[in-house]
């Protein structure tokens, strides 16, 4: 079997690197689960390395959150295919809908699903007449002419991506074009970015191109939900013609898999989808059968959402026996059982149309019966949470997933090995404990493999944004001074905060008393947050410095990689908990039943500090950058948060209080 070193393209190893792929290749060869917390610097995306070493002839699948992270990757592959190995082959698969160039409304999956399904039989219908390359024929070009781009019910990328080719036995198969298999090839042997694969495709379906080119790739990169979504996933194994068994796989940022897991797993109603699915049971009746008796539980379903309206919680757990009593209580079920049957059958039958119309949207009735079905469930199943969640006089109810183990378990221990990876998948091993309880998993924590000196790390002892002392006095003013002392290092720097409404309460107190700086308060919307950070990453170009008064776990705190000068600062103004609302109190008393005293820590506390984490690593993203990184919290002090921050920083931190912090940060800016 091959070495490490067969494939490891570097030179020599970073700090600590060598442990690190020895630990991988050892898990791959024992067929394991291996969790890695690596800071930032350590090289991590040469894991890759050892496990093409120990793959024996095992496929690579690669999950990751963001194209960035993609890209990480590709670089890293590349790489090892100019200097070790030029037969390597690999590809990546991103969404559909950021793949495909057909156009036209609606959710892409179903829409490429059904365009597929209508193509292929207009294409096996013109083969019984002698024409074999669908791409040629007259009659399905000028069908795809006439169709509309709104609603297309034929896909042309599709169709130049298939022929008509002799079978083993009898008649014609259809198959890949040549075209699409010259792509494909191409695909495999260099690096196409994301953004140029509609170019790069020209007339064949990108996603078919690099799916048909991960069939024989030795890794594929491909996005979380291609691996956690079981409709996805189990679609993909069946076009890469393996099985999950034959699969390693490498999990980045793996601190995100129990939030992406969780909102898989978990569905939400409004008003105005019950108001939707009225319209279109409408449109049904007498039609198809069952569609008056759901028609007249509708309402039902719109009193229990206006009798909500009236509590005085902005999130609370509500019975879903006494919900689906309510349901069926005067109405023409004896059961709810009947009733989710006749909403599956109705529920088909508007599918069904809205394919032949080309409208390729989820329906709303299709929406309410996966809930009706999931909430069903979730009374005999404790990892789900039937909530409401109110806000001003909307509500909406859910069923919430609140443990993602039992999902991880089951996906990992279907495939031959696992390794998991993170900058912050510190305590490790109460991630471990988290995602796999008393399964089998090895862990391995390494320190900061960056310049010590290049870095302060302090935490402030004598502020809070505990709800007791947030209107206190004297901690406000010293929040205050902190940030305004901060606000005086020299470059870009960052102010993050547990919420929206304290960032903008203290953006109101300082911004304008910031005067060496341009200030830039997080907005709500993506689009504009996108731009108000170019803006501010371009400023050290111009000669100028910023500062961010931003959201631990929003828009700019994670997932980012700010270079050089671009952000040399960052400061966490409290400790980012979740609201304690009455649903919250429910899920620390699961994992406190589950895991004792240390429940309440894993499911509460350690996401926090987890965010708080991810801020501050915004700053140091290479060895030659230097910065400041600040936990301006007390209760980052105490022993059980203090377990939970990464250990390079526990053995870096300097404590000071509110009036020692001007010192501290003049001496680092002399």
């Amino acid at each position: 079997m091959a070495e490490i070193s067969d494939y490891f393209p570097y030179q020599s190893y970073r700090k600590n690197q060598q442990e690190m792929l020895e630990k991988a290749a050892e898990t791959v060869e024992k067929n394991g689960i291996l969790m890695i917390d690596a800071p930032t610097g350590c090289g991590k995306s040469s894991v890759i390395a050892p496990i093409l070493a120990k793959a024996d002839g095992r496929k690579i699948l690669i999950a990751v959150r963001t194209i960035s992270q993609l890209q990480i990757f590709t670089r890293e592959l590349e790489l090892i295919r100019k200097k070790k190995k030029p037969d390597l082959k690999f590809t990546y698969l991103i969404g559909k809908g950021k793949m495909c160039p057909l156009g036209g409304f609606g959710d892409t999956y179903r829409k490429c699903e059904s365009v597929k399904a209508f193509s292929t039989a207009l294409m096996q219908k013109r083969a019984e007449r002698g024409s074999y390359i669908p791409a040629a024929d007259k009659e399905i070009q000028s069908q795809i002419r006439k169709q509309e781009k709104d609603h297309p019910v034929i896909c042309p990328y599709f169709i130049y991506s298939r022929i008509f080719a002799p079978a083993e036995e009898v008649g014609r198969r259809l198959a890949p074009s040549p075209e699409l298999r010259k792509k494909s090839d191409a695909a495999q042997k260099q690096v196409v970015s994301p953004a140029d694969l509609i170019t790069f495709s020209g007339h064949v379906c990108p996603y078919d191109m690099m799916l048909n080119a991960a069939k024989g790739a030795d890794v594929v990169i491909c996005n979380y939900y291609h691996l956690f979504s079981d409709e996805i996933r189990e679609q993909l194994y069946v076009n890469l013609g393996c099985e999950e068994s034959k699969v390693i796989l490498l999990l980045d940022e793996a601190h995100n898999l129990g939030d992406v897991i969780q909102s898989i797993e978990s569905i939400k109603i409004r008003e105005a989808d019950i108001e939707a699915a009225a319209v279109e049971l409408a449109g049904l009746k007498g039609r198809v059968k069952g569609t008056e008796a759901i028609h007249h539980v509708l309402p039902r379903i719109a009193r229990f959402i206006d009798g909500l309206k009236h509590s005085t919680e902005s999130e609370d757990w509500f019975d879903p026996a006494i919900f689906n009593r309510f349901l069926i209580r005067e109405s023409l079920y004896a059961k709810p059982e009947t009733l989710l049957e006749d909403i599956i059958t109705v529920n088909d039958e508007i599918r069904r149309n809205s394919i032949e119309r080309g409208d390729f949207r989820e329906s709303a009735i299709e929406k309410l019966a996966e809930f009706l079905i999931r909430l069903y469930r979730s009374s005999t199943n404790p990892t789900y949470l039937t909530v409401y969640t109110k806000d001003d006089e909307s509500v909406t109810l859910e069923v919430r997933n609140i443990d993602p183990s039992e999902r991880l378990q089951e996906l990992t221990s279907h495939h031959a090995a696992t390794i998991m990876l993170s900058g912050t998948l510190s305590p490790v091993e109460a991630y471990k404990r988290y995602y796999f309880g008393v399964m089998p998993a090895d862990t391995l924590s390494l320190s900061n493999a960056f310049p010590k000196e290049n870095r302060l790390v302090a935490g402030i002892t004598d502020i809070t944004t505990a709800f007791s002392r947030r209107q206190n006095e004297g901690n406000v003013a010293n929040i205050e001074r902190c940030i305004l002392e901060f606000a005086k290092l020299k470059g870009n720097s960052a102010v993050y905060f547990p919420s929206y409404q304290l960032m903008m309460d203290y953006f109101s107190r300082c911004g304008h008393r910031i005067r060496n700086k341009l200030v830039f308060p997080e907005p709500r919307e993506s689009a504009e947050a996108n731009e108000v950070l170019n803006e501010f990453i371009s400023l050290p170009l111009r000669h100028k410095s910023g500062i961010l008064f931003a959201v631990c776990g929003g828009k700019w705190s994670e997932g980012l990689d700010y270079r050089g000068d671009q952000l040399t600062a960052a400061m966490v103004i409290g400790l980012p908990l979740a609201p304690f609302t009455p649903v919250r109190r429910m899920v620390n008393s699961y994992y406190k039943r589950k895991f004792g005293e240390t429940g309440e820590f894993i499911a509460y506390t350690l996401p926090a500090i987890n965010k708080s984490m991810q801020a501050l690593g915004r700053v140091l993203r290479t060895e030659s950058d230097r910065g400041v990184l600040i936990l301006g919290e007390e209760r980052f002090m105490s022993p059980e948060v203090f377990s939970g921050v990464s250990y390079w920083m526990q053995a870096e931190l300097q404590p000071c209080k509110t009036e020692e912090l001007s010192r501290l940060l003049q001496g680092w800016d002399a």
